[in-house]
């Protein structure tokens, strides 16, 4: 990690980011960070609607998938109006234009899901034909797949949205993540915690990640302290699966890594959306080649029908 105070300090940093409270106060954490490091910067935040925010009535798969969530603030980034833009790194998709880079990743919150619910206490609790909202493809098919009996239904809008539509009743539970609900001190809504096991989380759940342009060394030194390695290596490796995979929103899909000493353990989900058919299969590699090991467990994945239940979907 390299001292700020042996690189020119930066003058200003302009945040861009989307304008959902959950982005806002990621942004907001980033920029307390910032500040902190150097106290004589001017730093401030750009709030953004994105493409991806202007729909959410329709679902992500069928309107190009999250990078409609980022696309705007790349474009800030490439005109000038703003410096870095700070993403969830679940959002961001797994190849970067040409011209960018993600210098950061801060230290990853809790990855898991969140089962909330007003009634019960537990996914098993609800009884047949409950409905159960979630805006994941990847939470469907694992939901349909272990609870068959449930109606799990696309629920789309930001956190507070979807809590609005669960206490008025329209669903039964719902399915959000762990770390957007602490951030935003509605841990108290959480009424149980899904295992990995039971919802293998999305790749880059619960870090954040800081972007700017390749050519911005300047900021690429300044970001470098906000960089947490081990949460780092273990979306370096998430992603790199699902790239191999070529993972999107269209496909249901889920990577999770956890470092022990020099190991990492990488866990992989693909599945069809109605819960019918799935691959799922685990590696530990060393936590230093984290590429190569998303690759080997895409390999894995394949062996396991991977392809077949991609293609299925290509078709559909």
């Amino acid at each position: 990690m390299s001292n700020p105070s042996v690189s020119p300090a930066p003058q200003r940093i302009v945040i861009a980011t989307r304008k959902s409270a959950l982005a806002m106060c990621q942004a907001r954490h980033i920029l307390s960070r910032l500040a902190a490091l150097y106290p004589r910067a001017a730093i401030e935040i750009l709030g953004m609607t994105t493409e991806g925010d202007r729909r959410l009535g329709a679902s992500l798969a069928k309107i190009g998938g999250k990078g409609l969530f980022v696309k705007e603030l790349e474009e800030a980034l490439e005109q000038g109006a703003a410096d870095i833009a700070v993403h969830s790194m679940k959002d961001v998709p797994v190849s970067l234009p040409r011209g960018f880079t993600l210098p950061a990743v801060t230290e990853r919150e809790d990855a898991r899901d969140a089962f909330v619910s007003g009634r019960f206490r537990e996914v098993a609790a609800l009884p047949p034909g409950s409905r159960v909202g979630t805006s994941s493809l990847r939470r469907m098919s694992q939901l349909r797949a272990r609870h068959p009996a449930l109606a799990v239904e696309p629920l789309r809008g930001n956190v507070p949205t979807r809590l609005r539509k669960l206490d008025e009743g329209q669903y039964s539970a719902v399915i959000l993540a762990v770390a957007g609900l602490k951030r935003l001190g509605l841990a108290h809504r959480v009424t149980a915690v899904l295992s990995p096991e039971e919802s293998l989380p999305a790749v880059g759940q619960g870090a954040i990640g800081i972007e700017c342009r390749a050519g911005r060394r300047d900021l690429i030194a300044a970001l470098e302290p906000l960089n947490h390695r081990r949460t780092a290596l273990c979306v370096r490796a998430e992603r790199a699966l699902s790239r191999a995979l070529a993972g999107s929103c269209n496909v249901p899909l889920a990577g999770f890594a956890e470092i022990d000493g020099e190991s990492m353990r990488l866990r992989g989900f693909v599945g069809a959306p109605d819960g019918s058919r799935c691959a799922a299969a685990e590696l530990t590699g060393p936590a230093e080649e984290p590429e190569a090991l998303g690759l080997r467990l895409a390999e894995r994945l394949r062996a396991q029908g991977a392809d077949a239940i991609l293609a299925a979907l290509e078709n559909a």
